[in-house]
């Protein structure tokens, strides 16, 4: 690397040139869409999945060819991708990296199937997505980038054992950087969403920056599973000697702040989707859910979330109306969602199943009918009302929200069924639309999202939600403009300041 590279960026960040990121493991661009916001520039992504692919493409590159073809991080050197983009040499491309490797290996929700797969019960440590944080480790080597930001589960930081956010933290000090990372709750920052991640931030020696993060907007209580769930996390932390980690207490959250976002003033002002009734009348079949067919907002007065959610600069609701509010075909389900209260989970629901399916049996032998313990017409009743899973061994399969809290954290999985996020309005019956799965993670309604429901779903449920993003991002931009101006700093560097573009 030429010794000259850190100077010259400095020295770039002193004149009114944006930073330039790039997003490795982008997805849609959750990490992409908030570091837009504030101020950065978008100038690359990879990303594996065809979908998320074009949708960060669209909404950050106008469909570019280039920039909405999916990318193998395994297959694609530092050099080649800039070739791809027209970008020039690697270690000029880029000021900020940043990104989330995928969090499936690390995530204890994902492991017994891995044990599964492999028959051994260490198996998700030999996964080789948990090795894909060396390939980024590998772009932030080829880029030289000025700050870095690393975003995962919890669970990251005890992965059979091993703290990879520690062990990232030593490779990157000894690549010249200063290091650290935390746990931060969404829902402190304005998000609709109770979701729980560890965020890493790097700054390159010659910033003489310190770590810290975001202070938090909004104040809740969060849920014991929450706490449980950190616990679990920091477990690896206190078996380190002497407390020499780089792990930061996350800034405390008060009750002197605004209350978190709720369920009700993210979704409040989208038009009802009464299920039973799009059921009854034919109108909601088995299919792929496509977005072609916009909707309008409800007459309700929309809440300052929701308002932020229309108007999000750069990416409003387009005049037509409404993009991609559409749900699951449940027809087996729609009733029981109404019975359900707030906070149910599986066990519950299956409960209520279990009564409905009794109501139905007396009304049906009420008119004569024999339906017989065991025969065919009896087990098909039951079928028709009673989910299949065991209730002792799925009891958070399911959930309906409730509308005063914000939303339990949205998985991947949605792509598979929704059942985790069941809408709080028991007249609407039903799992959250697309749009409102966006809306509790914090995408404005102008974003554009590529493929049909399932795919759209799961891109959702991947991304790191924009409006912590943007916080984290915002107080990364505070850093290096501080670190620009600095005349320790930027006095060597300005003498080369032009040969960066």
């Amino acid at each position: 690397m030429s010794n000259d590279i850190i100077p010259r960026k400095l020295a770039r960040l002193q004149t009114e040139d944006k930073p330039r990121v790039l997003d490795l493991f982008a997805g849609c661009g959750g990490i992409s869409l908030g570091f837009k916001a504030a101020g950065f520039d978008i100038r690359g992504a990879v990303e594996f999945d065809a979908d998320a692919a074009r949708s960060h493409g669209l909404n950050f590159h106008a469909g570019a060819p280039a920039h909405s073809e999916p990318i193998d991080i395994t297959k694609t050197t530092p050099a080649e991708l800039c070739i791809r983009l027209g970008l020039g040499p690697a270690a000029e491309a880029f000021d900020v990296v940043v990104g989330g490797p995928p969090c499936q290996a690390f995530a204890r929700v994902g492991r017994s199937k891995l044990r599964e797969i492999e028959e051994h019960p260490e198996a998700f440590i030999h996964d080789p997505r948990a090795q894909l944080y060396k390939k980024y480790l590998k772009y932030v080597d080829a880029f030289q980038p000025l700050a870095v930001l690393m975003e995962n589960v919890p669970d990251i930081l005890n992965h059979g054992g091993q703290n990879i956010a520690e062990e990232t933290c030593e490779i990157l000090e000894a690549k010249g950087y200063v290091c650290g990372y935390t746990l931060l709750n969404a829902a402190f920052y304005g998000v609709p969403q109770m979701r729980e991640r560890m965020f890493l931030v790097a700054y390159r020696h010659e910033l003489a920056t310190q770590i810290s993060f975001p202070s938090p907007t909004h104040w809740l209580v969060l849920p014991p599973g929450y706490e449980g769930s950190r616990s679990v996390a920091l477990k690896t932390l206190r078996t380190l000697v002497n407390d020499a980690h780089s792990y930061i207490a996350p800034p405390a959250a008060t009750p002197d702040l605004p209350p978190a976002v709720t369920a009700e003033d993210a979704l409040g002002d989208l038009p009802a989707i009464n299920a039973r009734e799009l059921l009854a009348a034919g109108k909601i079949a088995r299919g792929a859910r496509r977005f072609d067919t916009p909707v309008s907002y409800s007459r309700k007065i929309p809440s300052p979330y929701a308002e932020l959610m229309r108007n999000w600069l750069g990416h409003e609701t387009p005049k037509e109306g409404l993009a991609d509010h559409v749900i699951r075909y449940l027809p087996r389900d729609y009733e029981l969602f109404a019975r359900m209260n707030p906070g149910d989970q599986y066990p519950e629901a299956y409960a209520h199943a279990v009564a409905m399916f009794e109501e139905q049996l007396s009304a049906a032998r009420a008119r004569g009918e024999k339906l017989i313990e065991g025969s065919a017409k009896y087990k098909a009743l039951w079928e028709s009302i009673v989910p299949p899973y065991d209730a002792s061994k799925f009891p958070n399969k399911w959930r309906k929200m409730w509308r005063d809290q914000p939303a339990r954290t949205l998985m991947a999985h949605l792509g598979k069924d929704g059942y985790s996020h069941i809408h709080y309005d028991s007249k609407q019956a039903r799992t959250i639309s697309v749009r409102e799965a966006a809306r509790l993670q914090s995408f404005p309604d102008g974003f554009q999202l590529s493929g049909t429901m399932n795919p759209a779903f799961k891109q959702i449920g991947n991304a790191v939600p924009p409006l912590l993003a943007k916080a984290i991002a915002t107080h990364m931009m505070q850093a290096l403009r501080q670190a620009a101006g600095n005349k320790e700093a930027t006095d060597e560097p300005r003498r080369g300041a032009e040969a960066v573009s």
